[in-house]
């Protein structure tokens, strides 16, 4: 079970303080439940699935994370000084993998698919390729809820095709929460919706219900 509560979030520039992306967020996200984040570009999905998976903060409000929770899949936390396999070494650590090292660095470097790259810094990386050693990352280790931003989007069509395929087999035994432009990919993985629209969030139970009203929104 997540907690939201109260969760206000905007961003402060060289121009001072910005608008307010989310206007406080109050809701429980169940435990089990696979979840999709919509609403139109900038309504602020992927800044509240940050802040969920604690890469980003509220400006105001918390989250209590009552299970594990992934780090958004397919982009962000790489150190870029860092080489692939040093920030997978790093990343193992950080999760208690000491004395399994060796095996989930094998399962890093051979799903990711970067060659000789993996030995290389990751700030030459291009973005697929920072996608699909984050997207190995997420796969290595086991969370009750992985969080998603377009991530099967990432690579080449083959690896699209393997990372929705790994991202199914992974989502059969856990939940997600996911941020997807493609509806045929929310309704493969959700069973429920957050419509976030004016800084507002909005719940449904029911996905077709949260994709109905958003559609609805949009055509007045």
């Amino acid at each position: 079970m997540i907690s939201i509560e109260n969760v206000h979030k905007r961003y402060v520039t060289d121009h001072g303080a910005g608008k307010w992306v989310l206007k406080g967020i109050t809701m429980t996200i169940p435990a089990r439940r696979s979840v999709a984040l919509i609403g139109h570009n900038g309504a602020g999905k992927s800044t509240l699935l940050r802040i969920i998976g604690g890469i980003d903060f509220p400006t105001k409000g918390k989250v209590d994370r009552l299970c594990r929770v992934s780090w958004p899949m397919g982009g962000g936390g790489l150190e870029g000084t860092l080489t692939g396999r040093q920030n997978a070494k790093f990343v193992c650590r950080v999760h208690g993998h000491e004395e399994e090292l060796p095996r989930r660095l094998a399962f890093i470097q051979q799903f990711a698919e970067l060659g000789d790259a993996f030995d290389q810094p990751v700030q030459t990386y291009s973005s697929g390729m920072r996608s699909r050693l984050q997207f190995a990352f997420s796969l290595a280790f086991d969370f009750d809820v992985y969080i998603s931003d377009e991530v099967t989007a990432a690579g080449d069509a083959r690896f699209r095709k393997k990372a929705a395929e790994a991202f199914k087999s992974m989502a059969s035994k856990a939940s997600v929460i996911m941020v997807s432009h493609d509806e045929s990919t929310l309704k493969q993985f959700c069973q429920s919706a957050i419509w976030i629209d004016e800084g507002k969030a909005h719940w449904y139970d029911d996905l077709a219900e949260g994709l109905e009203a958003y559609k609805t929104k949009l055509l007045k």
